[in-house]
């Protein structure tokens, strides 16, 4: 009986064995009339310079509708802040260009919101920076999409220091944006908005 096991054990091994080849044993019968060849890699796909720009362009879309679905998300929440690039004071005021952003910007967290411009223009202004900054609460706020796709949004920043109304636009398929501030010198900013919740503003 034992010699019995040991028989059989060893042709299932055998039999494994031969199963386990590889797929250069296995013999394949074909045809005479039938020719085998090895298969090389396609070439890489040459893009003609039309094709390159259509693509690019295609691609920067993408990435326009992507900034603009951020921003006008954004907006509709109430964390946003619009960076300027340049402003301008006044209706008929000198238009600044390549300020910095990060002391000229208008910014809504939720229920607060703080306005600021700084020129640098040698002059310290009321915030010491060369312009002026306004904190207080941000009130009737109201969005509206429009049939362009542009978003509207309007709303007061009302505090003992400031009483401004604000209304800012956001162009369809961009980041970009226009913020106008009345109640007092008008400023008109320019720039980008980006999502952005702070917490610890005030």
């Amino acid at each position: 009986m034992k010699r019995l096991l040991m028989t059989i054990f060893a042709m299932t091994a055998m039999c494994m064995c031969a199963s386990a080849q590889t797929i250069d044993e296995v013999d394949i019968e074909t045809s005479d009339n039938v020719q085998l060849g090895i298969i090389t890699p396609a070439e890489p796909v040459q893009e003609t310079k039309e094709e390159v720009k259509a693509r690019e362009k295609r691609l920067r879309e993408l990435n326009d509708d992507l900034a603009y679905a951020k921003a006008s998300n954004s907006m509709k929440r109430g964390y946003f802040v619009l960076l300027a690039d340049n402003i301008q004071i006044g209706n008929m005021g000198y238009r600044h260009f390549d300020i910095n952003n990060n002391s000229n910007f208008l910014l809504v967290q939720a229920n607060d919101g703080i306005i600021q411009y700084a020129l640098n223009t040698g002059s310290p202004g009321a915030n010491g920076l060369g312009g002026w900054t306004g904190k207080g609460d941000v009130r009737n706020k109201r969005v509206t999409v429009k049939d362009n796709g542009d978003v509207y949004m309007r709303f007061s920043v009302v505090s003992s220091t400031v009483n401004a109304d604000v209304d800012i636009t956001l162009f369809h398929n961009s980041k970009r944006a226009v913020a106008t501030i009345s109640g007092g010198p008008r400023i008109t900013m320019y720039g980008e908005i980006l999502p952005y919740r702070d917490n610890n503003h005030r």
